[in-house]
């Protein structure tokens, strides 16, 4: 495994899953954004200020390579989100591709006897258990779990919208479920003759699958950070004790202020973060060092030298790959002796092994990543991506 606990990256996950060895993960959680067209700013005062993220999705925010890839690997998959975007609006299908491109990862990385729970709202459930079912496979779908909560104001016009969805998925028949009780008091002896001191009758029962007894966060929340879209450490504890044993490795992709991780931390786990923005690498820290003093067996813990940040992606270490130079004569027949830049036709000598999604941003050394570039158009696109490139020259008139 080629990951380390307490390891914080700051960039995009998926450049960093990507560097990440196979099977290395005993639990994802992962609180993406919902699609809610809205843009997000911590407080100005708070712990997390400075802290800002927009959920609103356009061409922008994805690659066409990722609706090719998802074309290849899965094709019904790619039909929905293409009907998504006409049934819902182009916005949601942009967004299904930028979470199934991810997903496929996830679904990589996880072990087998690992789970992943998606945290989301109405606006997107519905949309992502789509994608879950393709990617995970439906028969690995555990639970769709509601939780509820009072908080913010009131609808006349509908039922109030008071709860959060998390899509519980299993990668094998062989995960780990340790299912938390809950005390359930009666009038009557039912199930049950246990009485408590009070005399009231009461069973213990399992956790059902609509979570209202965790609180979320509010302004007057002792944990409150002022990061957009907290979420309780209490509810971050529960998946995690449930779905993890001690000195295992859980994973957030969308780490944020770090509640999973804090969480993690207290419960003996090991854990990796990633967030793009900057500002997570602070309030981690922070949110880190305010809790350390109540960490069982880990007082000597100091975030500041403890935490390991990182801006790159990590290397695989799961597989042998050949050197990229020993795909260049089959990359020469392939591409017939044409630059897969400018189109122009080179001598075999004249041709340049070039990684079309760059290394820096978790492109591997396989052959599907390799193309053969002419010394002119693997200058001009450096380190960026192929798409990029093509956008260089067409704006200069190389090809149209």
């Amino acid at each position: 495994m080629n990951l380390k606990n307490r390891t914080l990256f700051i960039a995009d996950n998926l450049d960093i899953m990507r560097g990440i060895d196979s099977e290395s993960v005993d639990l994802i959680y992962l609180d993406p954004p919902f699609n809610s067209k809205r843009e997000y700013k911590a407080p100005i005062g708070s712990p997390a200020e400075g802290a800002t993220f927009k959920d609103i999705w356009t061409d922008e925010d994805v690659k066409e390579e990722w609706r090719g890839e998802i074309a290849a690997r899965h094709q019904d998959l790619y039909q929905v989100i293409k009907a998504a975007g006409a049934l819902y609006d182009q916005s949601m299908s942009i967004y299904m591709t930028a979470m199934s491109i991810r997903l496929f990862e996830m679904k990589r990385i996880l072990k087998k006897t690992g789970s992943v729970y998606l945290h989301c709202d109405p606006t997107a459930s519905h949309y992502l258990k789509i994608c879950m079912d393709s990617i995970f496979g439906k028969s690995s779908f555990q639970n769709e779990i509601a939780w509820g909560y009072r908080t913010g104001g009131v609808s006349k016009k509908r039922w109030p919208r008071k709860h959060d969805t998390l899509l519980f998925y299993a990668n094998s028949n062989a995960y780990r479920h340790l299912p938390p009780k809950e005390r359930i008091y009666y009038e009557k002896p039912f199930f049950s003759q246990n009485q408590d001191d009070e005399g009231r009758h009461y069973a213990d029962v399992y956790v059902r699958d609509v979570w209202d007894d965790i609180k979320p966060i509010i302004n007057t929340s002792k944990e409150r950070t002022g990061w957009p879209t907290q979420k309780p450490l209490a509810l971050l504890e529960r998946i995690i004790k449930a779905s993890s044993n001690e000195g295992d490795l859980v994973l957030d992709p969308f780490c944020g202020c770090a509640t999973a991780c804090v969480a993690a931390e207290r419960l003996g786990r090991r854990w990796v973060g990633i967030d793009i923005s900057p500002s997570a690498e602070v309030i981690t820290k922070y949110r880190l060092d305010e809790a350390r003093h109540n960490l069982e067996g880990t007082q000597t813990f100091d975030p500041e030298a403890d935490v390991i940040v990182l801006r790159e992606p990590p290397k695989r270490t799961d597989i042998q790959i050949p050197k990229p130079i020993e795909h260049k004569p089959a990359l020469y027949g392939k591409q017939d002796g044409y630059c897969n830049g400018c189109g122009i036709h080179f001598p075999y000598r004249n041709m340049t092994i070039d990684h079309i999604r760059p290394r820096a941003r978790g492109g591997a050394d396989t052959v599907d990543n390799l193309q053969l570039l002419c010394h002119a158009c693997n200058a001009t696109k450096g380190t960026g991506t192929q798409e990029e490139l093509i956008a260089k020259l067409r704006e200069r008139g190389v090809i149209e």
